[in-house]
This record gives structure tokens, C-alpha cells and sequence, in this order.
């Protein structure tokens, strides 16, 4: 048996008709810059995310780089995150010549330790040029799992920080019944094809709750102009295209029907693992009770996992490691001055985690086979 990792020809086939009149219709019109289908995706996905406004771009990598843009952050200025996280997280700080300041890990859930952001910042507190620098935290909801946003909110709050929520791998997901991207400043969206509301390229979005930051973001993603050929700002060029939103517009009519289904895979897995005898070998996703995770990725902790990794693939099954090499240990970040051994959950994480099949298309009998699989290499 065959089991991809991620497997999109279902899915596709499902829709099909619509989605190739969907492009056709944007064919037809020849309008495919920041058209009536991105207009109308904008509001379509801020109802989703119950978000005030939302803001199409090119890329989730720029809806990051775009967020720290519209609040202020540039040379000199500092910015929290974690360093088990996908690339464009931090390269969107340094690009606008900031550094990023490392916070470890939750063991469990993969996401910022709030207790970590506070220590932190109280122990800065007392050098006031370190702490007149720091402009911001970016949490990461990691894998589909909102991070603990009320203490990072409050903290944030007691020590004037904006916050840019990194939900690409979260839309639809909950934390107390807020929706990721709506709690902060601003929250980011990807709708690279692997995510739960993939295009067919690459495209992103913006979620803001004030028109002041809503209207900055939209000059900011056309070169800094309003007016064309007056520019207010040096923005950049980042615009989600109209093809990507006809087709997203499409697939979002699925996406609650679709999350469904990953968390009951999700949950299948859970319940597969415990027959098995194996969840002391192996740590299943811990989802808080106040959390909704859409299970982006569904990932396990493991021990010898790159040869489980090998197992697997012979067995004709894919994986992947979301992360194998924390940002803080990444060659072109080596100037930050971080070594190995200063955040250790996340180095463990790295070396310990493998994400199996989640998409919703995939079946029970293939998730018995991936867990039937696991079992044989550990006995």
C-alpha cells in the first residue's frame, strides 16, 4: 500500500468543475490584480476568522513581513518568537533589519512557553535599552494548535508590545473560542497548497481588527502607493492574485467539512495507537480542552525516528519532519550568537518529532496501515 503524506488529487477531483470555471471566469474578465474575487475573498475569509478586516498578499512569508512593516518595526528594534518554527517566522524580522529574540518551547503543544516570554522580559526589564527596543511577539500556532494567547496578550498589553499572530498552519483553528489570526494586531495567513485552505501557488492574508492597520497594509502591499505613482511608504510588491482567490473562494465553501475531517483522523489516530499498545512509545498531539486544533499536521514524538523515518518510507509511506533544525542553530542566523544547548525543548523536538498523513481524503484502512507499520518497527 501507498500512503503520500499529502495527497491533493481527491480533494481536486471533488471540485473540479468549479474550480476550472472559477479560472476561466478570471480568463474571460483578463483582470487578475487585486480584483472583485480578492476583494470579495478578503471579506469572505475576515467573516471566517471573525477579524475585522483582512488584508490579500502574495505570500504567507509577506503577510509576516508586511505585518511587522505596518506596526514599525525596523533597524534596531527586537522581536519575540520561537525557533521551532518554519524559516520565514524570523527571516521576516531580520529582513527589516530587527533581531529576533528566542523563546523556548511547550513541551507538549509545541508552541511559545508563556512562562519563558515573562522570565524573559522581567529579566530585561531593569536594562531599559533592552527593553525600549522590544516591539513585538510573534507566537506561532503551531501545526494547527492556537498558542496560550491570554498571557501572552497580557503580557504583551503590560509592556506595550504589539503582537503578529503566525497562524499559517491555523485557519479555523480556536483558542476560548477566538479564532487564530484574530486575537493580535495582526495575524498572518498562509495559503501555500499543502495548507489546510491551499491555492494552486502561493498567496496569503492579513487579519487586522483596526482600519488604521487595514488601509497601512494596503498601501504597503502596492510599493507604499495609494495613489499610483505616489508613494507614501517603500512598500513592496505583494499582491494575492485573482486566480488564487477565484480558487480559494471555491475551496472555502469546504474548509469547515474538511477540518472535520482531519480532526476525526486525528482522533482515529489517537484511538488506533492506544490499541496498539503504543502510546508509551509513542506521544500522540496533546490539543488543550479550550483548544480547537485543525491538525495541519498531525505529529508524534518518537524515539530513533529517522529510522523509523526509513521504515516507514520502505512501507511506502510518507512523512516529514517539521522541524529537523531549529532556527537558532540555522547557519545564516549564526551572527545572533545563540549555541547549541540554550533552547532545548526545541532541539529535542527536532530530533524527536515526525509528521504522519492527516489530509482529510485519507482513509481508515491507510491510517490502520501507517499505525500497523508503526508498530512492527518498534517490536
Amino acid at each position: 500500500m501507498k500512503v503520500k503524506l499529502l495527497d491533493l488529487r481527491p480533494q481536486y477531483q471533488f471540485i473540479r468543475d468549479d474550480l476550472l470555471k472559477g479560472i476561466q471566469n478570471v480568463c474571460d474578465a483578463q483582470s487578475f490584480i487585486l480584483g472583485e474575487n480578492v476583494r470579495k475573498l478578503e471579506e469572505e475569509i475576515a467573516d471566517y476568522c471573525n477579524a475585522r478586516y483582512a488584508v490579500g498578499v502574495a505570500s504567507g512569508s509577506d503577510a509576516i513581513l508586511l505585518s511587522l512593516m505596518a506596526i514599525g518595526v525596523g533597524p534596531g528594534d527586537r522581536v519575540i518568537t520561537i525557533p521551532y518554527t518554519f524559516f520565514a517566522t524570523v527571516s521576516s524580522i531580520v529582513r527589516l533589519g530587527a533581531t529576533p529574540i528566542f523563546i523556548d518551547i511547550e513541551p507538549e503543544t509545541y508552541n511559545i512557553d508563556p512562562n519563558g516570554l515573562e522570565h524573559h522580559i522581567r529579566k530585561i526589564s531593569n536594562r531599559k535599552s533592552h527593553l525600549s527596543t522590544l516591539k513585538a511577539i510573534i507566537p506561532v500556532h503551531l501545526f494547527g494548535q492556537c498558542a496560550d494567547m491570554e498571557p501572552i496578550l497580557s503580557i504583551a498589553r503590560r509592556y506595550g508590545l504589539r503582537v503578529v499572530e503566525d497562524a499559517a498552519q491555523a485557519i479555523g483553528a480556536e483558542y476560548k473560542g477566538k479564532k487564530a489570526g484574530s486575537m493580535g494586531d495582526a495575524g498572518c495567513l498562509s495559503f501555500y497548497p499543502s495548507k489546510n485552505l491551499g491555492g494552486f501557488g502561493d498567496g496569503g492574508m492579513v487579519l487586522v481588527q483596526s482600519k488604521e492597520l487595514e488601509e497601512r497594509m494596503k498601501v504597503l502591499r502596492v510599493h507604499g502607493s495609494k495613489s499610483k505613482y505616489y508613494h507614501k511608504y517603500v512598500g513592496i510588491n505583494s499582491r494575492l492574485d485573482e486566480i488564487q482567490a477565484a480558487i480559494l473562494r471555491i475551496k472555502l465553501k469546504y474548509l469547515a467539512k474538511w477540518e472535520k475531517r482531519r480532526i476525526a483522523n486525528a482522533r482515529r489516530y489517537n484511538q488506533l495507537f492506544k490499541e496498539s499498545g503504543l502510546l508509551g512509545t509513542v506521544s500522540i498531539p496533546r490539543v488543550y480542552p479550550h483548544n480547537l486544533s485543525v491538525f495541519n499536521q498531525y505529529v508524534v514524538r518518537v524515539e530513533r525516528r529517522d529510522a523509523l523515518r526509513t521504515h516507514l518510507a520502505k512501507s511506502g509511506i510518507g512523512t516529514e519532519i517539521y522541524y529537523p533544525v531549529p532556527l537558532h542553530l540555522q547557519r545564516c542566523f549564526k551572527g545572533l550568537g545563540y549555541k547549541r544547548g540554550d533552547f532545548p525543548v526545541s532541539e529535542k523536538a527536532a530530533r524527536e518529532t515526525i509528521a504522519l498523513p492527516i489530509y482529510p481524503e485519507l482513509t481508515e484502512v491507510e491510517q490502520r496501515y501507517v499505525v500497523s507499520k508503526i508498530g512492527k518497527f518498534y517490536t
